[in-house]
């Protein structure tokens, strides 16, 4: 839910206007908190989408409800101050991933198990399928334009739109998992932070790819408008940016305690010595 209220909020900053252009974990999380979560995954993602996705819409200059036409500090604030509103919301209950890259990076850090993993990205998925529905149905026909469906800029190859949102979305995932990692407490700022790494993707890839870092975000506008051109490559980035960020933090920025290292090396110690070794840490 929560993950459907943040591309509202997202995707309705986009339409009315004439264009130019996690979520922490939560370590502590329970089962009876992780069902609570999913509920909060859709609503988060919607709100967020339909709140920013307006900034992006292509409106006539004649539409009432036209306004100047934004530029990409106006989408980049939508965008990443819904995320940071929608994380802090979600935060008690799922964690606040709100993506499925994100939740991805955290099934690699052994910070969710995979059947709730499963289970909030289909959350999400849904949440940005209703949030994009939802924008749709509130916008007024001349002022719907392309929905904030994401697109390669012309001149830009199908490798440097791969690159630059893996890129983003490497680092949105970083930003993440470093907020919530033992040492910090996620409630204090984090969400803020968050926001902040959301706003400078955004300034960065705007003017590549209209910028995703989100397959649920690029999902819903895709499916409403059956407009799915080069759409893999706003899977395929957002989710190998997440990976290479989560095994990175994992096994070389994380302390210690790792779950993702101890998950390897009990793994490698059952297949080399054939016999289970007992993890020093319970994954959630």
């Amino acid at each position: 839910m929560g993950t459907g209220i943040f591309l509202f909020t997202g995707l309705a900053s986009i339409t009315p206007w004439t264009q130019p252009a996690v979520d922490p974990g939560n370590p502590g999380i329970t089962a009876q908190s992780q069902s609570s979560g999913a509920g909060s995954e859709p609503s988060g993602t919607m709100y967020s989408a339909v709140a920013a996705t307006p900034s992006l819409g292509d409106v006539g200059t004649q539409a009432p409800c036209s306004l100047a036409s934004p530029n990409p500090l106006h989408v980049s604030l939508a965008f990443g101050s819904s995320v940071a509103l929608m994380s802090y919301c979600a935060l008690p209950l799922s964690g606040g991933h709100l993506n499925p890259a994100v939740t991805v990076s955290m099934l690699v850090a052994v910070k969710v198990r995979p059947a709730w993993a499963m289970c909030y990205i289909l959350a999400q998925l849904l949440g940005g399928i209703t949030a994009s529905a939802l924008l749709y149905g509130l916008t007024p026909e001349h002022a719907r334009g392309e929905m904030g469906v994401n697109k390669l800029a012309p001149g830009v190859t199908l490798l440097q739109a791969l690159g630059i949102e893996v890129i983003v979305s490497f680092q949105l995932v970083l930003c993440i998992l470093a907020t919530s990692g033992s040492k910090r407490d996620p409630s204090k700022g984090g969400h803020l932070v968050i926001g902040l790494s959301v706003m400078l993707g955004h300034l960065v890839a705007i003017g590549y790819t209209g910028c995703s870092m989100n397959p649920a975000r690029s999902l819903g506008p895709a499916l409403i408008t059956f407009e799915f051109a080069n759409h893999w490559v706003f899977w395929l980035g957002p989710l190998g940016g997440g990976l290479a960020a989560a095994i990175l933090n994992e096994l070389v920025l994380a302390p210690t305690g790792s779950g993702f290292r101890q998950w390897l090396t009990i793994s490698l110690g059952t297949y080399l010595f054939c016999c289970p070794l007992k993890p020093s840490v319970e994954m959630v």
